[in-house]
């Protein structure tokens, strides 16, 4: 009897991660990693905002992400070439119109189980972020522990992990059917047919779209648009400024070497597509931007839109499909994927080879399907193409 092949279909962080730790929990498996771009990471992994928020997401996606330090801190030998987190506070500010909304995000902080959220005065903030203009400082929280992530250098180390290991990865490969027959699944794909034993499921935003052709019921996955842009720096050292943003989620900035990275931050309902940016969008982020500091953004250098997609209950779906359990999701990572992608691939590999969670991750369980394919009610909280 041959080794049992696990076909993982979706070339983002999330499917390269779950290729990784299978073949890290049993070497013998068969692993093939599919992607139906040229590329790998063209979606929403290649377009992330990169950040390690602690304090991030529902209950579910904050364990998640505190089973993900380790990897993200202490990272393997001969799977990166360079530190994956750069340390980079990030500052929340509101008007006089803001407070409750300050005082809700302070709250949910000092109640994580993580690095707790801390209120700053406004001199502390302007030093964080010297361009702000003080008149709209009203109030400032900080996340102290939060990081930048390198998401190339992390999709890499899950690449050279699954490589080394023997998995193989295949690119232009559109999964247009799968069917189920004595012997497991045949997939046909743009590049040919392909069977497995166990199919997982990390399309992103086509999420839905493979589990339909597998006659998978969907889970309900929305892919939501984000605008992000380049513009030219303000010229001065920037070391130590914070990740900056509105504490509404109605713009934020960090500075990138010598331009600043802008957003939006946005979340307009999509299909799943390759978005393109709007100039009204860039526009209206510009806008904002320079009523907030005193930066005086004119030229775009650069633009893009990504797609960060929620199931209903914002946390993830991670699990064997009740009906074919030999179909497993791993999706719904909304903005928190990149964060996540260690503990999210570990977890989806345990149950993909029946390994149970080890004990500290044990509150990660909440994530396995159930009978309507999302978690238990108590982890739910909260533009075309």
């Amino acid at each position: 009897m041959g080794a049992t092949r696990v076909v993982v279909i979706g070339g983002g962080i999330a499917g390269v991660s779950v290729a990784h730790h299978l073949l890290q929990l049993d070497p013998d498996l068969d692993v093939l990693f599919l992607e139906m771009e040229a590329t790998l990471a063209h979606h929403a992994t290649g377009r992330s905002a990169a950040l390690l928020l602690e304090n991030l997401g529902t209950g579910s996606i904050r364990a998640l992400t505190s089973a993900s330090l380790d990897y993200l801190r202490n990272t393997p030998d001969g799977l990166i070439d360079a530190p994956l987190l750069s340390h980079r506070p990030v500052l929340h500010v509101g008007t006089v119109r803001q407070d409750e909304a300050i005082d809700r995000m302070l709250a949910e902080g000092i109640e994580s189980a993580t690095t707790p959220t801390v209120e700053i005065d406004v001199d502390e903030a302007m030093r964080l972020f010297p361009p702000f203009r003080r008149d709209r400082v009203h109030r400032a929280i900080v996340e102290p522990a939060s990081a930048d992530i390198d998401v190339g250098g992390l999709h890499q180390s899950f690449v050279r992990g699954l490589r080394r290991a023997g998995g193989r990865i295949a690119t232009s490969g559109r999964v247009d059917a799968a069917t189920q027959d004595g012997h497991g699944w045949r997939l046909d794909t743009t590049e040919g047919s392909v069977g497995a034993d166990v199919v997982v499921n990390c399309a992103g935003a086509w999420g839905d779209v493979v589990a339909a052709t597998a006659g998978v019921a969907p889970v309900g996955l929305q892919p939501f648009r984000r605008t992000a842009f380049m513009v030219d720096g303000p010229g001065l050292d920037t070391t130590g400024w914070a990740f900056a943003g509105d504490i509404d989620h109605l713009w934020y900035l960090r500075d990138d070497g010598p331009q600043m990275f802008c957003s939006l931050a946005e979340e307009n309902p999509s299909e799943p597509c390759d978005p393109r940016p709007r100039e009204l969008d860039v526009a209206l982020a510009i806008d904002r931007l320079n009523e907030a500091t005193t930066l005086g953004i004119r030229p775009v250098n650069s633009a893009w839109v990504g797609l960060r997609t929620f199931a209903p209950d914002r946390s993830m779906v991670i699990g064997s499909e009740p009906d074919h359990p030999t179909f497993v999701w791993c999706v719904g990572q909304g903005g928190t994927g990149i964060q996540t992608s260690p503990g999210a691939g570990l977890l989806a590999a345990q149950l993909v080879v029946g390994v149970a969670p080890p004990q500290h991750s044990q509150t990660l369980t909440w994530l396995t399907l159930g009978p309507t394919g999302s978690g238990p009610a108590e982890d739910r909280d909260d533009d075309n193409c």
